[in-house]
């Protein structure tokens, strides 16, 4: 089960592949953005009615470590549920003791590092003022050292930025020093918030997987079977997902859980009131909220 704790987008970087799109409120200061007894209470009534969920997971549109009460939530949910714990982290913030401290009650900690050289980290991540590359990879060396949970550090994968060989294997020596459990490659799958930026290719993924060595694995699309999916969706249920985010005709079918055609004949009624519009990413139509 996912757990938001952050206003939607507020994050310490404004990466370029972000699904979600910009990043309205770019900041490193810590705060309790969300009660943490509201937090828990939430928490419990979810829990009490999908008594199936095996892992909470710590991510969501912004980013968790950004919340002063991290550590305080996470160790209340592991004594009252008794589930795993994972936090979904850029890992930009891993060189604050106090985000030290509030992760080392997780089961597994999940950042994102994509290249060893500031320049392209700059270009990929856009960083918060008082961000800086060797800072951030300092404190992932820290904080390993620490932590005895899981890491799968995130590789995400930008085509014609850091998709080279070279980069990768100079990636590999970054790698060393941290000491991740796992290496995630991952690349757009969504439609990202700069449309300039592509999906690396499938056989770069795999070239860059070999290059990283044994811990290293390709992260599969989900993709639900069109059998499983609804045959009714609602021009509200889609006007609300693209409020969150564009997306291709895929993207919606596949988040709201219904068949690729219903979802298109909606689109189209839509397209024709005037009420969403479309650009291209990658030969696909991207489609959003018109602006007025």
């Amino acid at each position: 089960m996912g757990i938001d704790l952050i206003p939607f987008k507020t994050c310490s970087f404004d990466c370029i592949y972000c699904q979600i799109g910009r990043t309205t409120n770019q900041i490193i200061a810590r705060d309790e953005y969300v009660p943490i007894d509201a937090v828990l209470s939430e928490l419990e009534r979810k829990i009490k009615d999908n008594p199936k969920i095996d892992f909470l997971t710590f991510s969501g549109s912004g980013e968790p470590t950004l919340h002063s009460g991290l550590g305080k939530i996470i160790k209340a949910a592991k004594k009252k549920f008794k589930l795993p714990i994972a936090v979904i982290t850029n890992g930009s913030l891993l060189w604050m003791e106090d985000v030290h401290e509030d992760l080392l009650p997780a089961d597994v900690v999940l950042p994102t590092l994509s290249t060893y050289d500031p320049v392209i980290f700059n270009r990929i991540h856009r960083p918060a003022p008082g961000l800086s590359f060797p800072k951030i990879i300092e404190g992932m060396i820290e904080f390993r050292k620490k932590y005895h949970g899981q890491i799968w550090l995130e590789f995400f994968v930008v085509r014609g930025t850091n998709d080279r060989e070279r980069h990768a294997i100079t990636f590999k020596s970054v790698l060393s020093r941290i000491n991740p459990d796992k290496v995630q490659i991952n690349t757009s799958a969504r439609t990202p918030s700069e449309v300039h930026v592509l999906s690396a290719l499938p056989t770069t993924l795999e070239r860059i997987k070999t290059i990283l060595g044994g811990s290293a694995e390709v992260i599969a699309e989900f993709k639900a079977q069109e059998s499983q999916r609804n045959a009714r969706v609602s021009s509200e249920n889609i006007l609300n997902y693209l409020k969150r985010r564009p997306g291709t005709l895929e993207d919606i079918a596949s988040g709201l859980d219904v068949r690729v055609e219903a979802a298109r004949k909606v689109i189209g009624r839509l397209q024709e009131q005037g009420k969403i519009s479309s650009r291209k990413w990658q030969d696909r139509d991207v489609y959003c909220i018109t602006k007025n």
